[in-house]
Parts: structure tokens; sequence; C-alpha cells
């Protein structure tokens, strides 16, 4: 692939503002990496070595200046999912298939075409995965005992109600001190990393004044190693494939989206310097098919830590390299120290990720137009909660398709008309011949094709001699629309009408030509 010289601006000068960006990042980077892991069904080290592989390898092969790759929100109700139902070494397994499914995307340019995902299908599955990680960390807020993950957003619900009893108050303390320094802290020191401090704040208040009163990471996960893990191939067998690449092909496609999103954001806040969508879907498979390899979990491109690197100065991919590599130094320096860090002081800063990704005041906007995009809105939404992610994209985007293909038809216009052989003199076409002409205007594709052959039933039912289709207007052509041409010139033959073609654009006749309509019409009934 070709190298877009994103290192060209590195100097001595400008890789000291990338290290100060790239720890910055990483500092950020650590608590998530913990908390979407542990949302995510898995060990919270797992999210970390995550953070630590996959951010080095999309810095080093991937499309952007900027970009920071990671472990995100959008995954957590899929990885959840394969979890389970089918283990956390399937998984790997399904992670290594995304990647592998990402490298494909690359070399096929699909970046170029993540542009026509509609939005109502993306803000709609958004909403979806925000709701079902806000309700996810109830339990850890509240500090509930006994709450098992169901597949189903009602089931979850239930045991929530069916495990209140064993409410537990510091837990709730915890998270609510959490909660607070989210919503001061960045009005009284904005400067401060405020994911840090809402894990480190709320774990020392817990280890000084009520020790061993609530869950933690060290009593639920028994702690964090302070190594990556070693080199290992998961299972890979043909029987896994055909039963994982549904919810791999739905990993890959959730990664372009939010991968791509995320270097548009990073090429408009770094003043239009623009990343390339395929080289980076090229770095995001390696990642991932990289990161199973250590134990770690699929990763994207991460709009908010990708923002705060910019922000932080960042001016090259050195400063994903650095983000790397801090995040293993704090690993095999710190790690111990996590097992103190209670689940309740993650519940806050996950619902914080989800309320900024819901996507409120779209949602809101899309829904009051109260059109087709709204109806695709709400069901890919409510498929995301109560069904799940992979459901509600698939039936959400082929119900954008279907309201889509219902607003192209409404653009084919068709004028009907009278005229005489005095007003068309054309070879072979007796004077005084009475001239029935149909103006197209717009698309004539399969979505169009049935209204346009009713038209021409409509006007051959009054008697004519000839039939004239003046397509000058005619904006698009597919296999469907040369086969309502076909339908016109079969009909105007059986009643004897000769049918002439006027106007028709070059480009669109290229396909008349190739599909043998153009033989069959004939040459001479294909006028200017």
């Amino acid at each position: 692939m070709r190298n877009l010289g994103r290192f060209e601006s590195l100097n001595g000068r400008t890789a000291r503002k990338d290290i100060l960006a790239g720890i910055t990042v990483g500092i950020v980077a650590i608590p998530l990496g913990m908390a979407f892991a542990i949302a995510s069904g898995v060990k919270p080290e797992y999210g970390i070595y995550t953070t630590v592989i996959a951010g080095l390898l999309v810095a080093l092969l991937g499309g952007s200046r900027f970009q920071i790759a990671g472990p995100t929100g959008a995954f957590i109700p899929i990885l959840l999912a394969i979890v389970l139902e089918y283990g956390y070494e399937d998984l790997l397994v399904a992670g290594f298939l995304a990647g592998v499914f990402l490298v494909i995307m690359s070399f096929l340019k699909i970046g170029d075409l993540i542009h026509f995902v509609p939005r109502a299908v993306t803000i709609g599955f958004t909403a979806g995965i925000a709701v079902t990680i806000f309700t996810g960390q109830i339990g850890n807020f509240l500090g509930l005992e006994g709450v098992e993950r169901r597949e189903f957003f009602h089931e979850n619900m239930w045991e929530l109600l069916r495990n209140i009893g064993t409410f537990n108050g510091y837990a709730f303390l915890t998270a609510a001190i959490g909660l607070a320094v989210i919503v001061i802290l960045p009005r009284i020191a904005p400067r401060v990393p405020l994911f840090l401090a809402a894990l480190l704040i709320p774990t020392v208040v817990s280890v000084l004044f009520y020790p061993g009163q609530l869950p933690t990471i060290g009593t639920a996960y028994g702690g964090i190693p302070q190594q990556l893990p070693e080199f290992r191939l998961p299972e890979i067998t043909g029987g896994k494939v055909l039963e994982l690449w549904q919810p791999a092909l739905i990993i890959a496609a959730l990664g372009a989206i939010e991968s791509l999103l995320s270097a548009v954001v990073a090429d408009n806040m770094a003043g239009g310097k623009k990343s390339s969508s395929n080289r980076e879907l090229f770095g995001q498979g390696i990642a991932n098919m990289a990161t199973p390899l250590f134990g770690g979990i699929p990763a994207t491109g991460a709009i908010a830590r990708t923002a705060t690197n910019i922000r932080a100065g960042a001016v090259s991919p050195l400063s994903g390299g650095v983000q790397s590599l801090f995040v293993l130094l704090v690993l095999l320096l710190f790690a111990p120290f996590a097992s103190h860090v209670p689940l309740a002081s993650m519940a806050p800063i996950l619902m914080l990720v989800a309320w900024n990704m819901s996507g409120l005041r779209s949602f809101i906007k899309i829904s009051h137009l109260k059109t087709g995009d709204s109806a695709v809105l709400w069901v890919t939404f409510l498929l995301t909660v109560f069904v799940n992610l992979t459901v509600g994209v698939e039936v959400g985007f082929l119900l954008a398709v279907l309201v889509f293909l219902r607003k192209m038809s409404g653009k084919l216009k068709m004028q009907p008309g009278e005229a005489t052989a005095d007003d068309y003199i054309y070879g072979g076409v007796p004077k005084g011949s009475v001239f029935r002409t149909v103006r197209v205007d717009g698309p004539l594709f399969f979505g169009t094709a049935q209204q346009f052959e009713r038209e021409i039933e409509k006007q051959l039912e009054t008697p004519a001699d000839v039939l004239m289709l003046r397509l000058q207007g005619l904006s698009a052509l597919d296999a469907g629309g040369v086969a309502a041409l076909s339908f016109a010139h079969d009909l105007a033959d059986r009643q004897g009408i000769r049918l002439l073609i006027q106007g028709i654009p070059e480009e669109k006749k290229i396909l008349v030509r190739k599909s043998g309509l153009y033989e069959k019409i004939g040459a001479e009934n294909m006028v200017k």
C-alpha cells in the first residue's frame, strides 16, 4: 500500500510533542482498557493487552497520523454476546477472523464505500449500544451480588430486579464519588485526566476508609499479571470458522465504521490532513489479527482517545506508539496495585462513555423528522437493545435500503404527450402517423421499473402508430431498467406500434448494447 509519509514531519522538536501526547493518551487509555474488557465479559488485563498491541500496530501501519486504537465501548454488546455463547477462546478466533475480513476490505477498497452507511442506522445502533452499556453497569453501581450476565436485555433487567436485595452501600458510595469526580472535575481542573481521576479517587477512598467491603478487580479476577501473555495461536478450525464468521463480520464492519469515522474526526481537527481509509482498514486488520495471539480482544479506532491525542499536541503516529509503550510500562511496574480498584469505580466511567456515544441530540432530531429515516432509526435502536447488534444492523440496513428505493422511485418523472410525423420526420415513418411520446426523467432501475411499465401500458391503451420514449433526462439505468425498456418494446410490437428511443445518454447506451436490447430495438429506431 502507498506510504503516505505520515512520519514526514517528525523531528527532534515534534518528537517531544508526540511523546507528551502519547503519555497523555496512555493515562486515559489505561482505565478505559480495563473497563471495556470487564464490560465485555473478560478479564481486565485483556483490555490492557489490546491497548498495547493494537495501538502500536495501528500507529505503524494505519492510514491516519493521529489514530489511537484499542478496545472501545461500541464492541461491548457483540463481544459480551460472543463470550456468553461461545466463550473467551472462541472470542479470540472471532477477533482474528475479523482482522482477516478488515484486511480483505482494505484490498477491495471498501473504505471508499463506508460513507454510504445510512446515518439513521449508525445513530440507531450506536444509541442501542449506549443503552446496553449504561444499563449493564447498574449492578456494579449498586454493588449487587449474584447478578449473572444474560443474552437479552429484558433478562438482564430481571436479574437486576431479582438481586436488588443485595444492594451494597459501600459500592454505591464509591460509584457516587466517581460520578461526582466526573461531573465536578472538568469545571475546576479541566487539565487533569478525567478517567484516571475518576478511577483513582474512589479507589483511594475505599482503601483508606472501608477496605474489603466491596468487590474489586482483585477479588473478582485475581489481579492483573505484570507481563504480556505468551504468544499463542487460537485454535482455528473449519467448524469454528463456519460458526463464527457472522459475528466476526459484524466486528469487522463495526470496527471499520468506527475507525474511519474516528479518522475523519481526526482529519477535521487537524486542519484537513487527509488519512487513507483503505490503509487504515489494513492497519486495523493486522492489529486485530495480532491481538488475539496475545490474548487481546478486538480493537478499533477510538474517537475520544484520538481527539485527546490531537488536543495534546500530537504531530505524527509516533504518539500512538508512545501511548502503547507507556501503557506497557505501567503494566509492568504497577499491575499489582490494580487489584485494589473497586468494580463500582468503573461503573460511572462506562456510564459516561455510554452517554457520550449515545448521540442523543442526533437521535431526537431524526426522530422528529417522522420520515422513513425515523423508522429506520427506531427499528435499528430497538432491535439492537432487545435482540442484538447483529440483527439490529442487518434489519436496519435492509429497511434503509427499502426506504431509499422508495425515495428513488418517487424521482422518476414521466410526462406523456402527443405529436404527429409532421413534427418528427424519421425514415420509414409515414407522414401523418400518430405519435405518442413519453419523456422520462430520473433513474430507471429495478426500483422504478414497475412504475415505468405501468405508465407504458396506460399510454398504449390509446391507439397510436409510434411510441417515442424521450430519454434525454435519464439519470441512471441498470439491468432492471433495461428489462423495462425491453418490456416497452415487446408490448408495442405486439400491438403493431413502432418504438423509437430518442436521446438516450451515451453512457447509458453502453449497457443497452451489452444487453442485446440495442439490436432488438434496431439501430434505425435509436434516434437523437
